[in-house]
């Protein structure tokens, strides 16, 4: 019984943190407004994370966990690498859409003033993301039999750059400009301008 409290308490800090990012952006977020946010004493903020830095980390392996898991079931299921980059920058875009306070993470704007070590490792998912969809790239030459217009690095280069500029537009528009907006319209000119060869 202790251990699923443990875990919960572990979950409400964290769902805390990813809604002061939302609805708090530009102020640094400390622990005394944290632990006021949850209803607990600091003291019981660390009793459950060493540091705040351990907080951001715990925001990050949430997001690594459920993006890579299901690029990785769309890897699964879907053959066609073109629509497997498409199934690819939707999930990132829309995993943003839902979690905006999580998007600062993802832009570095949340960690801002935090340990180096936690940028990194946003630097590290992103270089991750862009591996993935090189690698779906390779193989559309290998397993498709099909050309690309420029290296598979470049293109895959291009869709992370235009993933993370829609989750930057996101954050500026303080959450209003939706980074799904217009996908399927962007996506066609994407389309025509890598894919349809």
């Amino acid at each position: 019984m202790a251990i699923a409290k443990k875990i919960n308490r572990r979950a409400q800090i964290l769902q805390a943190l990813a809604s002061m990012l939302q609805t708090n952006p530009g102020q640094r977020i400390t622990t005394a407004k944290l632990a006021a946010h949850v209803g607990v004493s600091e003291a019981a903020l660390y009793r459950h994370f060493p540091s705040k830095a351990r907080m951001f980390e715990g925001l990050i392996e949430f997001i690594e966990e459920t993006l890579f898991s299901r690029i990785n079931k769309i890897i699964s299921e879907e053959k066609d690498s073109t629509t497997r980059c498409q199934l690819i920058l939707r999930l990132i875009l829309g995993f943003a859409e839902k979690n905006p306070g999580i998007t600062r993470i993802l832009n570095g704007d949340a960690l801002m003033g935090e340990q180096d070590r936690l940028r990194d490792r946003i630097a590290q998912l992103f270089e991750r993301l862009e591996t993935q969809l090189k690698q779906v790239l390779r193989e559309r030459k290998l397993r498709e039999g099909k050309s690309l217009p420029a290296e598979e690095a470049v293109i895959a280069n291009f869709l992370i750059c235009y993933a993370d500029g829609r989750i930057n537009q996101f954050i500026r528009s303080k959450f209003t400009r939706r980074p799904t907006e217009d996908f399927n319209e962007q996506w066609q000119l994407i389309n025509t301008q890598f894919f349809l060869n």
